[in-house]
């Protein structure tokens, strides 16, 4: 396993504990990612109101790109459950800095997909400036 896919493996697995310990059902969906022709997202966690299909992705240098057929994906399932779609991003950086989070902020921002800046491509992007400036913090995101 590259070591991009289990850093961010791992950070999956911290978001799912995150909600969970903040009283989300919740479930990572190992095989995203190319596994499998299923239209699957990340995360899928729910809180009995709210119900989000999350596509996760972090970095550790510069802006997160996301594929644009994942973003279709991503919608697909939400729509199926009748979920909302989120991408949740986490930029680790040195502590220190405003991304990298802490206690209050573990450094998770949210974006609803029509909110994030589509490329020339068709695919999208995120800037770590942009998720500090207008993303959703996590502490934003469980209390809606």
């Amino acid at each position: 396993m590259p070591a991009n896919s289990s850093k961010g493996t791992r950070n999956e697995r911290k978001l799912v504990n995150l909600l969970y310990e903040d009283n989300f059902g919740v479930m990572r969906a190992p095989a995203s990612g190319g596994a499998t022709e299923r239209e699957l997202p990340d995360v899928f966690a729910g809180d009995g109101t709210n119900f989000y299909a999350i596509e996760a992705k972090s970095s550790s240098e510069g802006p997160i790109y996301i594929d644009r057929n994942e973003i279709d994906c991503l919608n697909f399932f939400a729509q199926k459950f009748n979920a909302q779609s989120k991408v949740g991003v986490k930029f680790d950086i040195k502590n220190g800095d405003p991304a990298y989070g802490d206690d209050d902020n573990p450094g998770w921002y949210f974006f609803d997909p029509d909110e994030l800046y589509v490329t020339s491509t068709g695919n999208y992007r995120v800037k770590k400036e942009k998720a500090l400036q207008d993303g959703e913090s996590y502490s934003e995101f469980i209390e809606p």
